[in-house]
């Protein structure tokens, strides 16, 4: 979230890779770039920190910049449940030590776009495609309502390896590993500051509650900065979660 987010995840992911022996690192940019969208600068400025796959969601066409490169980079996703024809690529297939896992990166319809594609029936079609490939596969599906990430878990349990909501910047407990193998957390939550509105400056969010009116929004950049993310050990050879362990740690 922000410069904020930036920083802690510059001073606190090598650490936090090598203690957990982490293969691979994602995460979702789509508010990296002050709050809003992605550049290229910022783009480049987080793969420097090893993050091997970037997802985003809705404000991943927040800074207009983005669509000069999006299709010219295979580890940074867009939802793939846009219509066809929408730039950039919704999933992708990877490999690190020889080991192939597919990331897909899907976006709920309830109060965010019921013009997208239906997310359950996308991800059903592209599971043909990649189960052909590997048995790992990482949904990172962006709602903004638990029903919804619960109901698509459930829907993707057995098939799916991993799915971790985001959107809504709060991070939840309900992480755990689903009856049939699926690994799973409501929000992984953001990397940005803990008092703050998701990340922002409170005071123009609270004014915009109390009096209806358009305000705009400033990243908060004083307050403590946490990081949250997901840990979840996958088998290789079945696709299955073994372990799944949520992580909050403050930057300072």
């Amino acid at each position: 979230m922000g410069k904020p987010g930036r920083r802690a995840v510059s001073r606190l992911l090598g650490r936090l890779r090598r203690e957990e022996k982490a293969d691979v690192v994602i995460a979702n940019v789509e508010n990296a770039a002050g709050g809003f969208g992605i550049t290229r600068k910022v783009y480049e400025e987080l793969k420097a920190c090893h993050i091997d796959v970037f997802t985003s969601g809705n404000h991943i066409w927040d800074r207009k910049e983005v669509f000069e490169f999006i299709d010219h980079v295979e580890d940074l996703l867009r939802p793939a449940n846009y219509p066809e024809g929408v730039p950039g690529r919704g999933y992708g297939i990877y490999e690190v030590g020889g080991r192939k896992f597919a990331v897909v990166n899907l976006m709920g319809r309830i109060f965010v776009d019921p013009n997208l594609d239906n997310p359950f029936r996308v991800f059903d079609r592209l599971y043909e495609e990649l189960s052909r490939e590997t048995r790992i596969i990482v949904v990172d599906f962006h709602a903004e309502t638990t029903s919804e990430k619960w109901a698509f878990a459930i829907h993707a349990d057995g098939r799916a390896s991993v799915v971790y909501g985001t959107h809504t910047h709060v991070p939840t407990a309900d992480e755990g590993i689903l009856k049939r193998g699926t690994a799973y957390i409501s929000d992984v939550g953001m990397v940005g500051a803990w008092y703050s509105v998701i990340g922002m400056r409170p005071q123009e969010p609270v004014e915009r509650f109390l009096y209806g009116l358009p305000r705009k929004f400033t990243v908060e950049e004083k307050e403590e900065v946490f990081l949250n993310a997901l840990v979840v050990e996958v088998d290789e050879e079945s696709g299955r979660a073994l372990k799944v362990k949520r992580i909050r740690e403050s930057a300072g």
